[in-house]
This record gives structure tokens, sequence and C-alpha cells, in this order.
């Protein structure tokens, strides 16, 4: 059975990237029914942010990404927070130890800093690599603070296969003696992940291609324990698109990279999963790019992943997440909205109706206010507005008799409804000998005040009701006087 896992560190907001790897372990595991974990690597103490699990786990229960294993489900491996595991991981670095395949170092940081400055670029130059069992034992005994190192292979190549890149190939003599327990006694990332995906059946390791060249070392570890090596699955790198037109790696200057901040702006859930989904991803033998999770479960195969970096084109995603919401029922739509609508809106609205039309017209909720605002109010306009090449309308003469027809019309309409008005004011261009389109571009440039507008001059009617209809059309007539 396939079993993959997300596990990120609690550091801050979830990164576009984090919640790319997190939707590809889950679809890696899911198309071919099997188990997706989540397990929360919080050794790196310094850099904890108060709250940032919590949005881990609500990002992955919006996106539908529920997880098998973890924090607050159980299952048959936990612990799932690394900081709760920390025994297990002294007890297997003790055991490479015991293997000859680590040891104790007891340098000072006041060594190491000076071991840095004298060579920036050096490393570790492997002080306490042959330490007699008597000198270890001593300190051990004498309360010397250690770390626990990896003792590299000082010769040959360490090679692996990715299921993307390919074979990686590493010369040993490039590899620094890394840290694997802390002082502190809590493991490093390059440890206790090999640990945990091992005790926990990790089949299939999900993440970005900036640790490619790091891997060499993990499977060293997995061959100094004598544990079969999982699938390797690095993903290419997210860039983002500069102002000059370069691209570089995806960051907070190339506009909101957090899921939290894209939901905030109105972007829905789903259309960030689907884009996202297609970032270093091509699905096989399909005629569309619109995939909900059950698609994209089905679709998705990790020879379908590239190689080459992806670029996140925030164009592209407000396209994806106008056509989400303009599939959106009316009613979903309004219940959506709401906490995007901040401007008082008068009665005499006919809320529903204009909701209705702008669905339409946005490419994100957070638009809402700027494209509603001149139903509550009539903007500033020029009357050369209503003069309109297309529509054979080369002077005022005409608009000001169409308004004045409409006006007189509209007065004895008494129900204000979209049929209703078209039936009404049809006759006008029938009298007048224009064509409809005359019509109806001088009435709703009258009562939007707008070149373009989200429905035609009988459906805004129909919104701002009869009184503020005929105010607006009276507006009009004292700009034309």
């Amino acid at each position: 059975m396939t079993v993959t896992r997300f596990a990120p560190s609690p550091t801050g907001y979830m990164h576009i990237g984090n919640l790319r790897t997190a939707l590809y372990s889950f679809l890696i595991a899911k198309h071919d029914g099997g188990k997706f974990i989540l397990r929360i690597e919080d050794t790196d103490r310094e850099r904890l942010v108060e709250g940032a699990t919590d949005i881990i786990k609500s990002t992955l229960a919006v996106t539908g990404l529920n997880y098998d294993e973890g924090p607050d489900v159980g299952g048959d491996h936990g612990p799932y927070v690394q900081s709760e595991r920390k025994e297990i991981y002294m007890e297997y670095a003790k055991k490479l130890v015991d293997m000859g395949y680590a040891y104790y170092c007891f340098c000072t940081k006041d060594r190491l800093e000076k071991l840095h400055e004298e060579d920036a670029t050096g490393g570790y130059d492997r002080h306490c690599r042959n330490l007699s069992k008597e000198e270890v034992e001593k300190n051990l005994a004498d309360g010397v603070p250690f770390v626990i190192r990896q003792k590299m292979p000082l010769e040959g190549v360490t090679s692996y296969v990715d299921s993307v890149f390919g074979e990686i190939s590493t010369a040993n003599s490039e590899l620094q003696d890394q840290i694997l327990m802390k002082a502190d006694g809590y493991p490093t990332y390059n440890f206790c992940h090999v640990v945990d995906d091992y005790l926990m059946g990790v089949t299939h390791v999900v993440r970005g291609s900036e640790y490619l060249t790091s891997t060499p070392k993990y499977a060293l570890l997995y061959d100094a324990f004598g544990w079969e090596r999982p699938t390797y699955v690095h993903l290419p790198l997210l860039m983002g698109k500069n102002e000059d037109g370069s691209v570089s790696k995806l960051s907070k200057r190339h506009g909101a990279v957090s899921f939290q901040d894209l939901i905030k702006d109105g972007y829905l859930p789903e259309a960030v999963l689907n884009y996202i989904a297609l970032l270093g991803w091509c699905p096989k033998n399909s005629e569309t790019e619109f995939f909900d999770l059950d698609g994209l479960k089905a679709a998705f195969t990790i020879d379908g992943v590239s190689k080459s970096p992806a670029v996140f084109d925030f164009d592209k995603l407000l396209w994806f997440n106008g056509e989400y919401i303009h599939k959106l029922d009316d009613v979903k739509f309004r219940e959506l909205i709401g906490d995007f609508i901040k401007s008082d809106i008068p009665d005499n609205i006919n809320k529903e109706k204009m909701l209705s039309l702008l669905k339409t017209r946005i490419s994100k909720l957070s638009e809402i206010d700027e494209k509603m605002a001149f139903f509550i109010a009539l903007p500033e306009y020029d009357k050369e507005l209503f003069l309109n090449k297309k529509n054979k309308i080369a002077d005022f003469d005409i608009v000001k008799t169409v308004l004045l027809e409409a006006k007189a019309t509209l007065c004895g309409v008494d129900s204000f409804d979209n049929d209703t008005l078209f039936t009404s004011l049809m006759p006008i261009a029938e009298k007048l000998a224009i064509k409809t389109g005359t019509l109806m571009w001088c009435i709703r440039i009258a009562v939007s005040g707008m070149a373009a507008t989200p429905g035609g001059a009988t459906e805004i009617m129909e919104v701002i009701g009869k009184n503020e209809s005929l105010a607006r059309i009276d507006v009009a007539l004292d700009k034309l006087a």
C-alpha cells in the first residue's frame, strides 16, 4: 500500500509551496487507495509560531486533504508531533553510534565559531570523529554537552533514483558529518524525518527539489539501519514573475503567497487547489484544466510531474477563480460573499437580483464592493458617455428624446421587474424608429453612469427600483439640458 506524509514545520502561514507538497502527497496516496499521514515537525524550537499548527490543520480541512493518521485523528504510529517523540530519536541515534555510523561530538560553541571564522565554507573538521572509547565515556560521565553527528563515508559515491529527476549522485567527500541530535536533546530535521518515515511505514517521500542534493545523506541513514529506502518524489521549484519580466523563486514580493492570504482576498479554496495542482503537473489524455479533488485523485500520476520550474501566474489564478465563482449557484454565492460586503446597501436595492448579476462579473469575492458601487450611488460621469458610434448616437438630441420617452413610460409602470420593464420600453424604439440597442444604451448610461455594466438597462433598474431609476434619468436630462 502506498503511504505518504505531509510533514510541515509550524513556523507561520501555509505557503503555496507547502500546500502543493501536501496536495501531491495526498494525490499520490489516494490515486492508489493508500494512506496519507500528517506529521508536525516542531523540533526547531526557535522558529515555532504559536497557532501555526492550527493553521496547517484548518488549511487541510478546508481544502479537503483529510489525513488518515495524524494529530487529533490518531493512528497506529503516534504520536504525530515530533517534540513528543524525543526519546525515540535518541534511542536510534545511539544505535547508529554503536554500529559505527555516528559519533559523539563534544566541540564547544566557541571552537565551532572559531572554525567557521577560519574557513566559512569548510564545515566541521571532524575533530571528534576518532575519539577513543575511553575519552567518550569520560566526557559522558562528566556531563560534557554533546551532539551526535553522522559519520559519512570519506570515499566513493552515494546515489539514489528520484521519480522525477532520475538518478542523483553525490561524491561522499562532499558530504559533511551532519548533526543528528542537538545539544538540547532534540533531533535535527535531517535525522528525525528519516526515523519517522521508516517507523510510520512511509513508502513515498514527496518534497521540494531543494532537497535533491541533501537526500544522499538520508539514503545513507536508511542503509546504515538496513532499512529499505522509500521512493523519492522531488517537486519542481515554484517561481514568481518579477516586474522586469524575469522570474525568481516565489516569495512575498510577488504578491499573496500564503493560502490564508489568498482566501482573505476572495479566492475560493477549490480554485486555488485546482490551480496549484497544475503547477508542475500535466494531466494526461485530458481536454480540461478543471478538476475537483475526486477528479485529481483519479488523474494524478507521478510520471506527469515535470522537472521544469513552474511559474505562479496570478492572472491565471484569477481567471480560474472567476470561472469557479461563475459556476456557483446563487444561494452559495450569497453565502460566500457576505463577509466581503463592507458597504451599506440601501433598502431600495434588490440585493438578491444585484448579487445574481454581479456573480458573473467578478473574479474574486473581494471585488464585490467595487463592482456594486454604482448600484448604491450614481457615479459622476460626463454626458459624452452617451455618444456611441456602434449605436449611431452622434448627438445629444436623440439621447434626450429617448430619455424623455422612457421617463414618461416608466412613470406608468408598477411592476419594476426585468421582463415588464423590457416589454414596456420596447415600443419606444418603434415609435422613434431606432434600434433596440440605441434605446437601451441611452437608458443604461443614464441609470448606471458607466459604459460597461453587469446586466442591461432593465436589469439595473430592477435592482435600484422605480424611484431611483427615475431620479437618475432626471440627472441625465439635467446634464443634457
